[in-house]
Formats: C-alpha cells, sequence, structure tokens
C-alpha cells in the first residue's frame, strides 16, 4: 500500500488523523446520498456505516485500533456479500472515495499511497454474479 518514502504506520498522521478521516468518510456519504445506482445497495439509516468506516479507515491507515476491537477481523469481502455490488456500484463507490479525499485535501502523495491498495479493494467487493452467501456477518474475531 504504500510508496517510497511512505511509511504504512505514519499514514493515519500525515492523512490528519481523526478529523480528515471523518471529513473523508462525511464527504464519500454526501455522494452516497445522491447517487442512484448505489444509494439502494445502502442501508436507509447511513450512520451506523458511517462511523464503522471511520474506524476502519483509521485502523487501516495505522491509527487506532477501535475497529478491530469493536467488530473483529475485518474479513471485508465476506462482510459485503449480503449486498449485490457489481462492476458499475465497485467503480461509482471508487469515484466517491476518491473525490472525497480530494475534497478532503489530502496531499496527492498520499492519495497516490492509499488508492494504490483501494483500487483493487473496491474490484475485489464485486460479487454481483458470484454464488456467496448473501446472510450477514456476525461480528467474527479471530482467536
Amino acid at each position: 500500500m504504500t510508496e517510497p518514502g511512505v511509511e504504512t504506520a505514519t499514514l493515519y498522521r500525515q492523512v490528519g488523523g481523526r478529523e480528515k478521516v471523518s471529513a473523508i468518510v462525511e464527504a464519500f456519504y454526501r455522494r452516497v446520498e445522491g447517487d442512484e445506482h448505489l444509494r439502494p445497495i445502502y442501508p436507509e439509516d447511513l450512520e451506523p456505516g458511517k462511523e464503522k468506516l471511520k474506524l476502519f479507515f483509521e485502523e487501516w491507515l495505522g491509527g487506532p485500533r477501535a475497529y478491530s476491537s469493536k467488530y473483529g477481523h475485518p474479513r471485508l469481502r465476506r462482510r459485503h456479500f449480503p449486498f449485490v455490488i457489481d462492476e458499475k456500484a465497485s467503480g461509482r463507490w471508487l469515484r466517491h472515495m476518491r473525490e472525497a479525499w480530494q475534497e478532503a485535501d489530502v496531499d496527492r502523495d498520499i492519495q497516490a499511497a492509499v488508492f494504490e491498495s483501494l483500487g483493487p479493494l473496491a474490484r475485489q467487493m464485486v460479487n454481483a454474479d458470484a454464488d456467496v452467501p448473501r446472510e450477514p456477518l456476525e461480528d467474527a474475531f479471530l482467536q
């Protein structure tokens, strides 16, 4: 996920910490709310998802480990099986996320390092034509 000179452990600080992560997530969800293709994939109440995404990004960027302490291992692909995600949804998610990072005015080099991993991650969530279990995954703590 990193490029030369950008350490994963410090990305959280370089991004701007909790305040900047919150701004990114809020900007992203504003875009989701207005997206005719993506909005139906999300639950009616977006607030729990916002909070979960904030905690996930904080940890993923090398900040506090609150996400895994609260929810267990991310298991992102499995956690997204209940939602039918096609290529278009994946692309729109990625576009809205990129725009949110830009709106939050995160340094371009940091964005490049982050999106080096977010691009493949977004594509990994595509499951529309997959024979996968659609029931929600309970929080999965690793033993």
